[in-house]
Formats: structure tokens, C-alpha cells, sequence
């Protein structure tokens, strides 16, 4: 109690606790602005950072190149779909015309069997002896004969010959052009779908 009383002691500590408690303010202080600090030089630092760094600018790059993805398998897509109606397009105008070259042809056989030929008795002689003539003759001179001929005629004399002498007589058609100067291959294909009509007529009647 003695030494408590004692000025110089009292004086002592009174310094010793002005000092504490000052450096006890000086680092609350000093750690306030440390921080402060820190939070300062953070918020900085990411407001330099790129834009291509920031996790949402990175998600929008990668959103825009799944949508320059999409819209190219789009184009794909597209340019697949052209080819194949232009595809489609083609193999109906592919029909259509198969279809008219059927009906063509249906139409030239209705025709035909319209017109069946047959040999009258006043003309059967005459046509034996024409046939029987023209069939020593060699294929090249018979079609040139026959190509003067009309259609009707020429199928009676055919029709009166024999298939070997008949034959020949259609290849070398085949290979022998018209006085228009077009293929008298046509021509062959028709006489022949005459022949035919007119020998099936011939053997129904017998």
C-alpha cells in the first residue's frame, strides 16, 4: 500500500496504461484500413479483369458459338431439304412423262386394233404373187421396195411371207432410214404390231 502511495509509482503505471491503450487504438485502427484496403485493391483488380475472364461474359461466348452451331445444322438441314424437293420435283416430272409415253402408246395400239387389216378375196391373188416375188429378193431390196409402201399394203405382203424372210426384211429396216431421212425403225415397230393383229385375227376366224 505503501509503494502504491507513492507518486513516481502511480505516475509509472498511469504511462505504462496510456501506452497500452494507445497501442491497442494504433493496431484496431491499423487492421480497419488493412482491410478496407484489401477490399479496395480486390474490387480493382476484377474491374481490370478481361470480359472473357468473368464467369458470365464466359457463358455468353459459349451460348453464341452452340447458337452459330445451331444455326449451321439449321443451313445443313435446309440445303438437304432444297435438294431433296428439287429430287422429288424431278422424278414426278420423271413420271408424268413415263406416264404420257404410256398413254401414247396405249392410244397407238387402240388405233391399231381399230384398224385391223385383212385380205379381201378380189386382191388375195394379186398379193401372193407380190409376196412370193419380193421374198427372193435380198432384205436391202425389199425395204427399199416397202419404203414406198403404204402401211396397209406393205403389212399384206408381209403377212403372206414366210417369219425367216419376214425377219431379216425388219432388221434392215431397223437400220435404214426414210425418204424424210428419219429411222424406219418406227415404222418396223408399227408394221410388226400390224402383222401381229392381223395374224391373230387370221387364226381366231380359222
Amino acid at each position: 500500500m505503501t509503494t502504491l502511495r507513492n507518486p513516481f509509482v502511480t505516475a509509472g503505471m498511469g504511462l505504462i496504461l496510456s501506452l497500452a491503450m494507445g497501442l491497442f487504438m494504433f493496431w484496431r485502427t491499423a487492421g480497419m484500413l488493412v482491410t478496407q484496403a484489401i477490399d479496395l485493391r480486390a474490387k480493382a483488380l476484377a474491374d481490370a479483369l478481361p470480359k472473357k475472364e468473368k464467369g458470365w461474359d464466359f457463358w455468353t461466348i459459349e451460348i453464341e458459338n452452340l447458337s452459330n452451331e445451331l444455326k449451321e445444322e439449321r443451313a445443313r438441314l435446309r440445303k438437304q431439304t432444297e435438294l431433296f424437293e428439287q429430287r422429288e420435283a424431278r422424278l414426278a416430272a420423271e413420271r408424268k412423262e413415263l406416264g404420257a409415253m404410256r398413254d401414247e402408246i396405249e392410244a397407238l395400239r387402240r388405233e391399231i386394233a381399230e384398224k385391223v387389216i385383212s385380205i379381201r378375196e378380189d386382191e388375195a391373188k394379186n398379193l401372193r404373187a407380190l409376196s412370193q416375188t419380193y421374198a427372193n429378193l435380198t432384205p436391202r431390196a425389199a425395204v427399199a421396195i416397202i419404203r414406198e409402201m403404204d402401211d396397209v399394203t406393205a403389212v399384206k405382203i408381209l403377212f403372206l411371207m414366210k417369219p425367216d424372210v419376214v425377219g431379216p426384211i425388219f432388221e434392215e429396216m431397223s437400220k435404214t432410214s426414210g425418204t424424210d431421212g428419219s429411222p424406219l425403225s418406227r415404222r418396223a415397230a408399227v408394221l410388226s404390231e400390224k402383222l401381229r393383229l392381223m395374224k391373230a385375227k387370221s387364226t381366231a376366224s380359222t
